[in-house]
């Protein structure tokens, strides 16, 4: 049975079962109808014996029986007898055996000739003549013939019943699982072509398939992104090693093919190490968040603090392109989290402020509390950012300025916005190309 189809077992299973249930339901009708039967054929048999007494009368000594007095009527003969026993008016079955005692307004069913009756005795006392029987029989089989002609009957209708269930039982079942078979189509095109685009697209439904199509659709989009995401992760990751990979090998030749100039060279090959080492800290650490491995150590944080000590460390920094670093921080702001990520989200968004502001700028940091939330912004007064990149700007290794590559790896905003998200909180951007940038981090105040 396990290596029979679907269709095929549903429509096996759906076939026995109406079977089944038309022979039950064929059944208990014929009991039904038989029990019906032989009741109203003995009621009528008891019914024509009582009745009978309207039609006897004394002629002298005599007893004379009314010609309305029918001997057979429906498959029931009636028969009137003397005191004695003597037959005086009449007919009985030429199969009963009419050797019978009499047994006064007993229903009997005594076997003649291999065939079952009904007897049924009266006497009567007539007026002026005195006691006489009258006898009712009728062939209790009837009824059971007629049934079994209907049961012959539906024996010959029930194969064509059969067929009829079974063919029923695979076009619907056939129907029903036709959108099992395109999802497995679909499911192995992808397969095949290795073409993550594709959708099952069964339309609007409300039963469980249609419900299954939508979530697999959902799967192959999820899975088309994170793939699309890995692939892009890979050329940027590869493009961000290739430069100091290949500045580290020109120094090392360049150390190689010029004795005495070795620590210009060294000094190259440190900074480009350097700058790789962090390039890597960075996608481990991203990494790690993306799969849930990286755990924050929460403990009280004074953020005020924190965030007036990156703005003094960053303005240094800033000064090189002569940019003023001004800061508006609300005193007394703490929260719980980790101290050392929340201090990687604010040097994050400075140094971007930093690196794409404009020479002689300035950069802004502002911090307070507004309702339960804590609410932090830098702006700065670069070129801002086009609203069709905007979305762009949290991915990793994507940079609004290609020029500036050399500056940075391009996931400081990345790993902003899982330090945010990390504790609870959101980002955001605002920006007007040529007007500068403002990006808002939101954190909940969970202390003071």
């Amino acid at each position: 049975m396990k290596r029979l189809s679907i269709k095929l077992r549903v429509t096996l299973w759906f076939t026995l079962l109406m079977v089944l249930l038309s022979v039950l339901s064929l059944a208990l009708l014929l009991y039904g109808s038989a029990q019906s039967g032989l009741a109203a054929r003995r009621e009528l048999l008891v019914s024509m014996v009582e009745d009978s007494e309207r039609e006897l009368e004394a002629d002298g000594e005599a007893l004379d029986v009314d010609r309305d007095l029918v001997a057979f009527e429906d498959g029931v003969y009636l028969s009137v007898y003397d005191a004695a026993g003597v037959p005086l008016y009449g007919m009985v079955p030429r199969s009963f055996d009419n050797s019978q005692p009499f047994a006064d307004r007993q229903l009997r069913t005594p076997e003649s000739e291999g065939t079952r009756w009904y007897l049924y005795d009266a006497r009567f006392e007539i007026e002026g003549y005195g006691t006489c029987w009258v006898r009712g029989i009728c062939e209790a089989q009837a009824v059971d013939s007629t049934i079994g002609r209907v049961v012959q009957l539906a024996l010959v209708i029930l194969p064509f019943f059969v067929l009829l269930s079974a063919i029923g039982g695979y076009l619907l079942t056939r129907s029903a699982l036709r959108p099992v078979r395109q999802i497995a189509q679909t499911a192995r095109q992808i397969s095949e072509g290795n073409d993550l685009s594709r959708r099952i697209a069964l339309g609007e439904g409300r039963d469980e398939i249609y419900t299954l199509a939508a979530e697999f659709d959902r799967m192959f989009a999820r899975l088309e992104r994170a793939f699309e995401n890995e692939k892009q992760f890979t050329a940027d990751a590869s493009h961000e090693l290739r430069t100091p990979v290949s500045v580290i090998l020109s120094q090392c030749e360049y150390g190689l093919s010029h004795p005495g100039d070795e620590r210009q060279s060294l000094a190259a090959v440190e900074a480009q190490a350097e700058r790789m080492a962090a390039l890597i800290g960075q996608l481990l650490t991203l990494s790690r968040a993306e799969s849930r491995r990286q755990q924050l150590t929460p403990e009280p944080v004074d953020l005020s603090g924190l965030a007036a000590a990156v703005a003094e460390q960053i303005a240094e920094q800033a000064a090189e392109k002569q940019i003023t670093v001004g800061a508006q921080i609300e005193p007394g702001i703490t929260l719980m989290g980790d101290q050392t990520m929340l201090m990687r989200l604010l040097i994050n968004l400075m140094e971007n402020g930093v690196r794409y502001g404009r020479v002689g700028g300035w950069l802004k940091l502002t911090l307070r509390r507004e309702g339960e939330e804590i609410l932090g912004c830098v702006a700065d007064d670069g070129p801002g950012i086009p609203p069709e990149q905007q979305s762009l700007v949290w991915r990793r290794f994507w940079q609004a300025d290609p020029s500036k590559s050399g500056e940075g790896a391009g996931l400081g905003l990345a790993m902003v916005k899982w330090i945010a998200e990390a504790h609870g909180g959101r980002v955001w951007l605002e920006s007007v190309p040529g007007e500068g940038a403002r990006f808002y981090f939101a954190l909940p105040q969970t202390v003071g």
